[in-house]
């Protein structure tokens, strides 16, 4: 019995329904393949925080990814099974996300009595900052950047609500202001008594040395500069933080595998190979390879 132009349609339509469903398994069997590679090179525990789809839409709604309550019981629970003996590493690309959920990952980090690398391939601003001040060692790319840990009320610096009391006489100053003032000055002391905590962790090594460690808490919490300045790596190493420059290829490997989703053609293009500095061949109408002339 053969098969009909209909038949042979709805094969077509079965194909290309299962093709996503392939693809993405094999997409998760190249993460855990790579995850794995790298746990037996370092021999540690290797967590991903990859929040990828900062500017993807729903219904036309931005949607965007932040570290959640989720992500910090998903982090936990891997804190919690590795070993004592097993050294960590966090592997971190994220704008930041909820102070709670921050704030338990990062204790749980400084707990563990092994070592606790982080790797910055990107970028790790905010909370994400936050996070590689629990380690003992932060690894970035040369090109990388941390950000700065300033406490945010709504849309608005909690730096920036106390510039308003201490700018305006207190009788032109609503009472709404005068609460978010007295909140703001409260998140920035717990902001500050928690990085200090962070900076003055001493298991297993003294990381930041102590005559740093206050300076880095104003830089980082005071609101000298925006919420979104980055804080890169000549900077970070300036102010005394354990950085070293220099990621593993395979980390480069594992960020291809999290793609940012693209809703039309894609905005930047290049060829994946190493650089040739020769002419590039190019097409003829009639098919025959053509030099590309060089310049006159």
């Amino acid at each position: 019995m053969g098969f009909g132009i209909g038949d042979l349609f709805w094969i077509f339509l079965l194909l290309s329904s299962l093709q996503p469903l392939w693809q993405k398994r094999q997409v998760e069997y190249r993460r855990i393949r790579a995850l794995q590679e790298f746990q037996q090179q370092r021999k540690s525990r290797v967590i991903l925080l990859i929040h990828r789809q900062e500017s993807i839409s729903f219904l036309g709604i931005p949607v965007s990814r932040y570290i959640t309550i989720e992500d910090s019981e998903q982090i936990l629970r891997a804190i919690r099974l590795t070993p004592p003996e097993v050294p960590i590493d966090l592997i971190l690309h994220t704008p930041g996300g909820l102070v709670l959920a921050t704030e338990q990952i990062a204790r749980a980090l400084i707990r563990h009595p092994s070592k606790v690398t982080v790797f910055v391939p990107h970028y790790a601003m905010s909370g994400g900052t936050m996070l590689a001040l629990a380690s003992d060692e932060i690894v970035m790319d040369a090109n990388a950047v941390l950000g700065p840990v300033d406490p945010q009320l709504g849309n608005f610096p909690a730096a920036s609500i106390l510039k308003v009391v201490e700018h305006k006489p207190i009788g032109e100053v609503d009472d709404q202001t005068l609460i978010m003032a007295d909140l703001s000055r409260k998140a920035i002391a717990q902001v500050q008594r928690f990085v200090r905590t962070l900076l003055k962790d001493t298991v297993p090594t003294q990381k930041v040395k102590p005559e740093n460690i206050e300076s880095i808490i104003d830089a980082l919490t005071t609101g000298r500069v925006t919420h979104d300045y980055p804080i890169t790596v000549e900077e970070a190493t300036e102010m005394g933080l354990p950085v070293t420059v220099g990621l593993p290829n395979v980390i480069y490997d594992l960020m291809d595998l999290y793609p940012q989703p693209q809703g039309g053609r894609p905005s930047v293009q290049y060829i994946p190979m190493p650089y040739d500095d020769r002419r590039p061949i190019l097409p003829t109408p009639k098919g025959r390879p053509l030099e590309e002339p060089g310049p006159t």
